[in-house]
């Protein structure tokens, strides 16, 4: 999915078709799961003060006011969620989404 016309000067991000569907998914969600919850943070964290995808960055506004969070609150449940042992995926038969690169176990000695 192509991003749309936006003025110039503006940038498109390499994630936005990806990040574009996820946060239409997001939208659909009245009430979030945890995962959903640090989904919208990740990508907070993604295009905030990022020149483009105004889109998208208007959808994660509108996200917080369908949810009923400010952008503190949202970062505050996501760090009680990590600091309890949170992981992403471990909820409802969700496959296992992979946190970092992957490059120190992939190649591992044993």
């Amino acid at each position: 999915m192509a991003p749309p016309a936006e003025s110039s000067g503006e940038q498109t991000h390499p994630l936005y078709g990806r990040d574009r569907s996820i946060v239409d998914g997001l939208l659909a969600a009245s009430v979030p799961s945890n995962d959903q919850l640090v989904e919208a943070a990740r990508l907070w964290i993604r295009y905030d003060g990022f020149p483009g995808a105004v889109d998208v960055q208007r959808d994660l506004e509108k996200l917080l006011r369908l949810w009923g969070l400010s952008r503190e609150e949202l970062n505050g449940r996501c760090r009680e969620l990590w600091a309890a042992g949170f992981r992403p995926g471990q909820g409802a038969g969700q496959a296992t989404a992979q946190v970092g690169s992957g490059f120190d176990s992939a190649d591992s000695e044993t």
